[in-house]
């Protein structure tokens, strides 16, 4: 029985997001009474859209990867672990025992928290739940506790979806992405590293004048600032940094100009296809709950990648990610497969600098030097994981990701169920410092909304004559 269920969850997750999501998508649309054609039309133009982001997506890793292998290889270095990327890592985390109990106890923690009023997050992502599993499959691994793999996946899901109230209000307001919250969980857990690195910077003279949003880069050099160029601009710097020949130059030029030109209007299209499901969220709310604000609808992380901001900085970083796996003492990662991906998360602390790339880039810098760290310890973890369930891994020695490998997070979770003493003692420590930050933070918007208010207010004054 219960191998018949496996399979039924394996085939329902293998459809993937652009088939999943739309289904999701239909079925609440059809429940919250917005109409059958109205649904239909909301659900494919939202698939569509994902479709869209993933295809320039792809055209994003495909150009960027073998640049960042070649950057690589020129250095010389040999290091023991293999970077894979995170592509495994979610075959690895839903063929696990763990993984089609996650999905259901995911669903009905969403929907408890929900009714409690302790999250404002409906996290119809189901394909993402795949981290949850990927922290259960872990702590299941070193304990053998099939209970306690369960316990930190559910634990988990909870952290992500009150960290994505937290972070919905910015994104709304510097991503431009309205009643939409991002539970992903390998970015979710870098906007506070990104508010606590941001508020360092407020503190260092000169640093803390910088400004290079999108906005003020286009201000200052015209069509050399906008997007699409800064994309040429990185693209070229990348692939002379690869040493690529003029034509393999000119090549990743133009894709990553493309990624930078095309990502937001697929992103666009996509906010188009999940108006109707917004508009049908707040009228519920608004007969049921009166005194509920709206609620935020939980998005893949690859939404983000839209903005300028978390691109741009993104593609400084790549040489930075090579340099880091070369001069770092103890790493023992070769970064290949997800240096490509290091926008997802710098995403979340590009989102905390609300935008400004140049104190992103320095944040990011110990961000990256941590996750080699870290995926350089978890490689032991994730091998054992992986030859366990008899994974196919072409390569004798050990395997990690860069980005969930070097998840600090999920390697934290570990240690903590493996009744490490320092991972144990920062319980409370982390927790008490996310306090303390979230109320900075909500300080700060309402300080800033307070402020346009009042700018809207002064704006309105007719002039005495």
């Amino acid at each position: 029985m219960m191998d018949k269920v496996f399979s039924a969850v394996q085939f329902i997750l293998g459809l993937g997001p652009t088939i999943m999501l739309p289904i999701i998508i239909f079925i609440m649309a059809m429940c919250l009474q917005t109409g059958f054609s109205r649904a239909l039309r909301s659900a494919l133009t939202i698939g569509m859209g994902f479709i869209g982001i993933f295809l320039v997506f792809g055209l994003l890793v495909d150009s960027l990867g073998p640049a960042a292998k070649e950057m690589v290889s020129h250095t010389g270095i040999d290091l023991p672990v293999v970077d894979l990327g995170w592509t495994p890592l979610a075959a690895i985390a839903w063929a696990s025992q763990v993984a089609p109990f996650v999905v259901p106890m995911t669903i009905g923690i969403n929907v408890l928290m929900l009714t409690l009023n302790w999250t404002k997050t409906v996290d119809i992502d189901v394909w993402n739940f795949w981290h949850f599993s990927m922290v259960g499959a872990m702590v299941y691994g070193v304990t053998g506790s099939f209970f306690f793999g369960l316990l930190i996946a559910g634990v988990t899901a909870a952290i992500t979806f009150v960290m994505a109230d937290w972070c919905a209000p910015m994104i709304q307001k510097y991503f431009n992405l309205p009643g939409i919250s991002l539970p992903t969980l390998s970015s979710v857990i870098f906007f506070p590293i990104g508010v606590l690195g941001n508020m360092v910077l407020d503190k260092i003279p000169g640093i803390n004048k910088l400004n290079a949003d999108p906005e003020q880069i286009q201000k200052r050099f015209g069509v050399f600032g906008e997007p699409m160029m800064l994309g040429v601009i990185l693209g070229a710097g990348i692939g002379l940094l690869a040493e690529y020949d003029l034509k393999g130059v000119l090549n990743l030029a133009m894709s990553l100009g493309a990624v930078m030109l095309i990502m937001p209007r697929m992103v666009k299209l996509l906010m188009e296809g999940l108006l109707p499901l917004s508009d049908a969220v707040r009228s519920f709310l608004r007969k049921r709950y009166p005194d509920r604000h709206d609620l935020y609808i939980g998005l893949d992380i690859a939404v983000a990648v839209g903005h300028p901001s978390v691109l741009s900085t993104a593609l400084l970083l790549i040489p930075v990610g090579v340099l880091l796996a070369v001069i770092l003492p103890g790493n023992r990662l070769l970064p290949l497969g997800d240096l490509a991906n290091i926008w997802v998360p710098i995403s979340m602390v590009v989102l905390a600098c609300r935008g400004n790339i140049v104190r992103a880039f320095i944040i990011g810098i110990p961000c990256l030097a941590v996750n080699l760290y870290v995926a350089s310890a978890a490689a032991p973890i994730l091998t054992k994981i992986a030859r366990d369930m008899n994974f196919p891994i072409k390569t004798d020695g050990e395997i990690s990701s860069l980005l969930d490998g070097g998840n600090p997070y999920r390697f934290w979770a570990v240690k903590v169920f493996e009744g490490n003493g320092i991972a144990l003692a920062l319980i409370p420590v982390i927790f008490l410092l996310c306090l303390w930050l979230y109320r900075v933070t909500k300080k700060q918007l309402q300080a800033e909304e307070a402020a346009e208010n009042t700018e809207v207010s002064t704006s309105d004054i007719p002039l005495a004559k």
